[in-house]
C-alpha cells in the first residue's frame, strides 16, 4: 500500500512535535526538519516500524535546506506515495520589544525562519513534485497575529502576515494548473506553548498586551499542543482544503 508523505518543519517541540506524533501513529512516511532531532519521535518510530527521517537544519538557512529538500525529492520514486504534503510549521518569536529597541539580527532571523524558509521550501517542493500524479498540499501554519497588529510584535506579525499573503499568491499560481497543489495558510488558535510562556513573562512596560495573554492562561482558554495538532490535521484532511487560501481552525 502506498504511503502518505509528509514533510514537517519545526517538529521537535510544541504543536509540531504533536503533529509528528499523530502523523506517525497513522502510519505515514514523515520527514521532519528542525534545529534539533526528537529522541521521542525516534523511539516511537522504532517501536512502530514507521518511516521517519529527521534532518537537523537551521531554517534560517533557507537556501541550504531547500536545496537539500530538492535533491531528496528528486531522488524519490513517486510511485511509493499516495499523496505528498508540506507543512511549514516552524517559526521564531524575536524578543518582545518595540521595534525601535529591537536588534536587526533578531528581526532578520524571525523573517528568515517564519517567511523566507516557507517560501523557499514551498518553491522546491512544488517544483520537484510537479510531475508527481498524486494529490499535493502545502499547509502553512500562520497566526492570528498575522491578521491583527500588536505592539512589540512587529517581527513576528510581519512574518505571519507575509506567510498569509504569499499563500494567497501561491494559490493563484497553482489554480492555473490542472494538477496544481492545494494550499492554505492556517491559524491554529491559541496554544499553550513556549511562545505563550514568553509573552506572559514579558514586562508589561515592554508589551502592553501582556495581561491579555496572562488572562488566556488563567481562564483555561489555551489549547494543548496535542489538541491543536489534532484540529490542524483534521482541517488538512478536509475535502475542501485549499478552497480558502487563508483560514482559521476556529472558523
Amino acid at each position: 500500500m502506498n504511503q502518505q508523505l509528509y514533510i514537517l518543519t519545526g517538529a521537535s517541540r510544541g504543536m509540531g512535535l504533536a503533529m509528528a506524533q499523530q502523523l506517525l501513529a497513522k502510519g505515514n512516511t514523515l520527514l521532519c526538519i528542525s534545529r534539533n532531532a526528537s529522541p521521542e519521535l525516534t523511539t516511537r518510530a522504532l517501536k512502530s516500524g514507521q518511516a521517519l527521517m529527521q534532518w537537523t537544519h537551521d531554517l534560517a538557512d533557507a537556501e541550504g535546506v531547500s536545496a537539500r529538500l530538492r535533491d531528496w525529492l528528486q531522488s524519490q520514486d513517486p510511485g511509493h506515495f499516495a499523496s505528498a504534503t508540506l507543512i511549514n510549521n516552524a517559526g521564531v518569536i524575536p524578543p518582545v520589544l518595540p521595534l525601535r529597541q529591537s536588534q536587526p539580527a533578531d528581526l532578520a532571523r524571525a523573517l528568515r525562519v517564519g517567511l523566507e524558509a516557507p517560501m523557499a521550501l514551498s518553491a522546491v517542493f512544488l517544483g520537484a513534485t510537479e510531475s508527481w500524479p498524486m494529490p499535493r498540499k502545502v499547509l502553512n501554519i500562520s497566526s492570528g497575529l498575522g491578521r491583527h497588529p500588536m505592539a512589540s510584535q512587529a517581527g513576528y506579525c510581519a512574518a505571519k502576515a507575509g506567510l498569509d499573503h504569499f499563500t494567497r499568491c501561491l494559490a493563484l499560481d497553482e489554480a492555473l494548473h490542472a494538477h496544481g497543489a492545494k494550499v492554505c495558510s492556517l491559524a491554529p488558535g491559541v496554544i499553550d506553548t513556549d511562545m505563550q510562556v514568553q509573552l506572559r513573562g514579558t514586562a508589561s512596560e515592554a508589551f502592553p498586551d501582556q495581561s491579555k495573554f496572562a488572562q488566556l492562561k488563567a481562564s483555561g482558554l489555551l489549547s494543548s499542543p496535542e489538541q491543536a495538532a489534532e484540529q490542524v490535521l483534521r482541517f488538512l484532511a478536509r475535502a475542501d482544503f485549499g478552497q480558502l487560501p487563508v483560514a482559521d481552525v476556529r472558523g
